[in-house]
């Protein structure tokens, strides 16, 4: 009876493929490292437009900018002219921390809203609606 042959890979074959896939994998990583960071910043950019709009919704309501964020979400005091909640929830940046939101007094005209960005230090990577 002649020998049967086995059925599988060889070696030669089976590096062949981990070497195709090593090249394809150096081709495509280096066009997707540093995506995620570009994201994030893309998306504190959305969040700080929606924090925003909901600012200016209470401007219209109340007449000025609340002294915090968390005004938007709970009424402070402020009776029937309150038409809130205006956020859901307290909102959080993408790197997990809170934005930083400063206004000049009660008679605000306007507001800043920051982002400190992947660093925690104030730098030109941070994200602000000026």
């Amino acid at each position: 009876m002649p020998p049967q042959k086995e059925k599988g890979f060889t070696l030669i074959e089976l590096m062949l493929v981990v070497i195709i896939i090593g090249v394809l994998a150096a081709m495509v990583m280096p066009r997707l490292v540093g995506r995620s960071e570009q994201a994030r910043a893309t998306a504190a950019k959305a969040d700080i437009a929606s924090i925003g709009t909901a600012l200016d919704m209470y401007e219209l309501d109340i007449g000025g900018y609340p002294d915090k964020l968390d005004d938007l979400m709970a009424n402070p005091g402020l009776g029937d002219q309150w038409k809130g909640p205006y956020l859901k929830k307290a909102p959080k940046d993408p790197w997990g921390r809170d934005y930083e939101y400063e206004t000049s007094g009660t008679d605000a005209d306007d507001y800043k809203l920051c982002s400190k960005g992947p660093k925690e230090s104030q730098s030109e990577d941070d994200i602000c609606n000026e």
